[in-house]
């Protein structure tokens, strides 16, 4: 149990660490709110290597204090809409055992957009934001590929590491 707990809590570390290094890169492509999701590069090992109660727990404190720390309320909010609905579309597609990590992240890229969509469309009281999704889908597809090949060559190096 004490080693789940110091793990868990690297992990949440790590999190934070990704997330504030993603917010110190000036990418700008012309498309407002996409980023790479590094953080969600531990979320994915902590989905495959800890279990889905724990990657739920550590995707929601990494969005709380991250939002405190480097955002506000509405990235909390919009963060948190992405992260659980991409997360829980993760663990359905990994419960499979069809899925590559590659596919299951590129699966969650894709559904992380989606749930901030949702979002959007409710606060702006329109749907018309559902025209952003077709280059939300390109983000969240390259994103997901991106953070899927660095989480499979992640969980190879620690594949002899038990966490759960």
């Amino acid at each position: 149990m004490k080693n789940k707990v110091a793990y868990f809590g690297v992990f949440v570390a790590l999190a934070l660490i990704f997330s504030y290094v993603e917010s110190l890169i000036p990418i700008q492509i012309g498309v407002p709110g996409i980023k790479l999701g590094l953080a969600n590069l531990i979320v994915v090992i902590a989905l495959y290597k800890m279990g889905v109660k724990e990657a739920y727990l550590l995707s929601v404190t990494r969005v709380i204090l991250a939002g405190f720390i480097f955002g506000s309320m509405f990235s909390i909010l919009y963060s948190l809409a992405g992260g659980l609905l991409s997360l829980t579309v993760m663990a359905l597609l990994r419960r499979t055992g069809k899925f590559s990590v590659i596919g299951v992240s590129v699966a969650g890229g894709v559904f992380h957009n989606v749930g901030q969509l949702i979002v959007a469309a409710l606060v702006v009281e329109t749907f018309q934001v559902g025209y952003y999704f077709p280059v939300l889908m390109v983000a969240g597809i390259i994103t997901g590929i991106v953070i899927g090949i660095l989480s499979n060559e992640m969980l190879k190096r620690l594949r002899d590491i038990q966490l759960s």
